[in-house]
């Protein structure tokens, strides 16, 4: 099987846009890593998933939209569609040269213990506007057969890490609005979200100050974090469940936990402890302690975030993914251009070690146009 190019799709649970990318692959060996790019949400927008994930979490059928999920469902895919077709002018991008557009759509709810988990964006539609085949409802099979369905990255990062000249195990952190690593060394790689990742610091600031997260950890690094906080935080059973284990985005609202009436520094600078420490926490769970944190996604491009983790990860060597020469933006998007083609040649996209499910796995739909 030769290499193809794929587009990959990824809105995720910070709710801050979509990210696009190009790579070429056979599915196993990544060939090259090509442009990226990106579409934010308006205010309006944001606030219209926020809704639909509000309603998203009484859903008990993973096809129903009732009220604002089908308003949220059809905005997902135009603005997917839009984000593709600004990224093939941009790029000067033949689209009769791409195999696939893999396409996460918007989660809105995931409750895999319930075997329930619902992404919003019509895959179908999706592939006849943009004439162009596109794998979509990547999580589904997984969680149908047991699986948490989550994550799903590390497939890829795996193909990233193991060629990467750094002191093995390798673990690639994604710090998304829930954050999730991947730990690899050789052979099938371990994975699992380790707790909340930006999502409740964006909350946070969204609701104290109106901005929409804590830009380069300004706020958290005038703070002081409450560690009494934290280690309650961390006594939830989650923290203590082994690998493979995932997360909805609301398990731990600030209703669930307790926040207190912090400053806004203050605040800022709990959560973002609690984020490095929930990831230091997944520590005892992998088959041993990394050597190499390689930190994508927002987190990423988080200063402060990023000296606590290097802090709490010591003596590991911690670094940002565009520091080894990938994309901490793009990582995501690049994934599920990857996981497209993995579905469009039918190899597994998810393990019994990465989310729990009995046997490797195949996964995801393809829609042609």
């Amino acid at each position: 099987m030769g290499v193809v190019r794929a587009i990959g799709l990824m809105s995720g649970t910070s709710l801050d846009g979509v990210d696009v990318a190009l790579i070429e692959t056979d599915g196993d060996r990544i060939a090259a890593l090509g442009p990226t790019g990106y579409r934010p949400y308006s205010d309006e927008e944001r606030a219209l998933l926020r809704a639909a994930l509000a309603q998203g979490a009484s859903l008990t059928d993973r096809n129903a939209r009732p009220g604002v999920l089908a308003e949220a469902d059809a905005f997902v895919t135009r603005a997917h569609a839009e984000t593709v077709e600004d990224f093939l002018l941009t790029e000067h991008i033949d689209k009769s040269g791409i195999a696939i557009v893999g396409f996460h759509g918007q989660t809105v709810l995931h409750k895999p213990a319930e075997r329930l988990t619902v992404q919003i964006g019509d895959g179908g539609a999706l592939a006849k506007r943009l004439g162009m085949a596109v794998a979509f409802d990547f999580r589904a099979a997984d969680v149908a057969a047991g699986g948490q369905g989550a994550p799903l990255v590390p497939v890829f990062h795996q193909a990233l890490a193991r060629d990467l000249d750094h002191p093995h195990p390798i673990a690639v952190l994604n710090v998304g609005g829930v954050a999730n690593v991947t730990w690899v060394d050789g052979g099938d790689p371990v994975a699992c979200d380790t707790g909340p990742g930006n999502a409740l610091i964006d909350d946070f600031m969204r609701a104290r100050t109106g901005a929409p997260l804590d830009r380069d950890g300004d706020q958290a690094s005038r703070g002081r974090a409450d560690e009494a906080f934290v280690a309650n935080v961390l006594a939830h059973k989650f923290f203590d469940l082994p690998c493979p284990k995932s997360l909805d985005r609301n398990a731990f609202a600030f209703a669930n936990i307790g926040l207190p009436d912090f400053s806004v520094v203050d605040g800022a600078a709990t959560l973002s402890a609690l984020t490095a420490a929930s990831v230091a926490r997944v520590v005892r769970h992998l088959p041993e302690p990394p050597k190499a944190w390689i930190v994508a996604g927002g987190g990423a491009r988080n200063p402060t975030l990023m000296k606590m983790l290097a802090e709490r990860l010591s003596p590991a060597r911690v670094e940002t993914a565009d520091a080894v020469g990938w994309s901490s933006q793009s990582i995501e998007a690049q994934a599920f251009a990857y996981l497209a083609v993995r579905t469009l040649r039918n190899m597994p996209i998810t393990f019994p070690q990465t989310t729990g499910v009995k046997q490797s796995m195949t996964g995801g739909v393809i829609a042609k146009p």
